[in-house]
């Protein structure tokens, strides 16, 4: 049976789960895809990157900030962790380099929570979700912002690249 095609004998899925070091996969390519756009802005003209209402209401530094407060927000609510919920879109839009300084702190931040993940944890459930399916939505949230991002970039001669989730799985296992 070809990939795609069913038949009345399939069973459906009824079950299934990610492990945590395929979560952590995930996230270390939102990582290298975030960190493509960046790579890119050093020419980028400060009208470009402040800009509003291009998007939505938001522009490429807005998409960007956005990007970065839901990722904060939601390691916030699924680690439990205590204080404020970040809110960085409601701050002065920063430059692309302290953008990119705050996106290396919340990987970090990040990073420090995935050495407790465990397989079992990903099976807990959040308001009725195993937690993996959350986390995927943070990382599938990020690749909805990025491709806003890098049309707009290209758009300005700028073009990341392609950002492809195979694109870096073919990089990793090249680097092996």
């Amino acid at each position: 049976m070809s990939i795609g095609a069913s038949a009345a004998t399939d069973k459906p899925i009824t079950s299934a789960t990610m492990q945590a070091d395929h979560v952590r996969f995930m996230f270390d390519y939102d990582e290298w895809a975030t960190r493509r756009l960046f790579a890119v802005m050093d020419a980028l003209d400060p009208d470009v990157w402040s800009r509003t209402n291009v998007v939505d209401e938001r522009g490429l530094g807005g998409i960007l900030v956005h990007q970065l407060g839901a990722q904060m927000r939601w390691r916030h609510r699924l680690g439990r962790f205590e204080g404020d919920v970040p809110r960085p879109e409601r701050d002065p839009l920063p430059t692309p380099v302290e953008l990119l300084r705050r996106f290396e702190a919340e990987w970090s931040a990040y990073s420090d929570w995935e050495t407790a993940w465990t397989d079992e944890m990903m099976d807990f459930p959040v308001n009725g979700v195993p937690i993996w399916q959350w986390l995927v939505h943070v990382v599938n949230h990020g690749t909805q912002h990025r491709s806003e991002a890098a049309a707009l970039l290209t758009a300005e001669g700028s073009s990341p690249g392609d950002l492809d989730f195979g694109e870096y799985a073919e990089e990793r296992a090249a680097a092996r």
